[in-house]
């Protein structure tokens, strides 16, 4: 199954929506974007939603050998699983979607907001992560023109729990309703289980998921209508998810 991930939610509404049509994951942007919201919508987000992850009772992640920690292939899969093992105690999990900003507000904004999982999409450091006081989801950008002959170059193990692609494109990286080289992404895929984002919506999401076999995808312009959250969209786009699934 491919996990799916709404983003760019900006009321309770919008992430209700989103849960109630099937979503894995739904993220609600805390930086510089059109999409922006302060802790306090975010914590009526994460509210409506139910407990937030920390005030449930979870089963111990799988444990991780400490070779692990060293190779990307087994550190990605990890990761997968314990994500996979979050799903099973709460779906959807809540993101708060920071770039480029002090750690210190990270942690204070993911903190009064309650969210479950954080994910960095600017230029911060694979040891920033481990300075987050959530588990980080981490954004390696790929231009559209200049795409690198392989992306995990840039990536390292033992820090972010997963890897998102996303397209480099806009003041705000990403979020800009533009596709970067699918082929880049599944030569990725093939090794490691990755979020899948950039120019994706319920006419093209199929035809991305059969092409590069992602662990997730995520949308946000994809599912709007004039700059806010089109919940017909968001359930055509699982919708169209699922469907993908299905195929032989």
């Amino acid at each position: 199954m491919t996990y799916v991930k709404i983003c760019g939610n900006r009321t309770p509404g919008d992430v209700l929506a989103a849960a109630q049509a099937g979503a894995d994951f739904v993220g609600m942007v805390f930086t510089e974007s059109s999409r922006r919201i302060d802790a306090e919508q975010g914590r009526a987000m994460v509210r409506a939603l139910g407990a937030p992850l920390a005030e449930r009772e979870m089963p111990m992640p799988p444990p991780a050998q400490p070779h692990v920690r060293e190779e990307v292939r087994e550190w990605f899969h990890h990761g997968a699983q314990v994500l996979a093992g979050h799903l099973a105690t709460k779906r959807p999990l809540t993101v708060g979607v920071f770039a480029d900003q002090p750690i210190e507000e990270v942690n204070e904004i993911a903190e009064q907001a309650g969210v479950d999982l954080v994910q960095l999409s600017g230029d911060e450091s694979w040891e920033d992560c481990l300075l987050v006081t959530r588990q980080v989801i981490q954004v390696v950008h790929v231009s559209p023109l200049d795409s690198p002959s392989d992306p995990l170059q840039l990536v390292q193990p033992g820090f972010a729990l997963a890897l998102m692609l996303d397209a480099t494109h806009g003041p705000y990286r990403g979020g800009g309703g533009q596709a970067f080289d699918w082929e880049v992404a599944r030569q990725v895929a093939e090794r490691i289980p990755i979020f899948l984002a950039g120019g994706l919506r319920a006419e093209n999401v199929g035809e991305a998921i059969a092409h590069v076999r992602p662990w997730a995808v995520d949308v946000s312009s994809g599912t709007e209508h004039e700059g806010r959250k089109d919940h017909g969209r968001v359930r055509a786009f699982i919708a169209a998810v699922r469907a993908a699934d299905a195929r032989p």
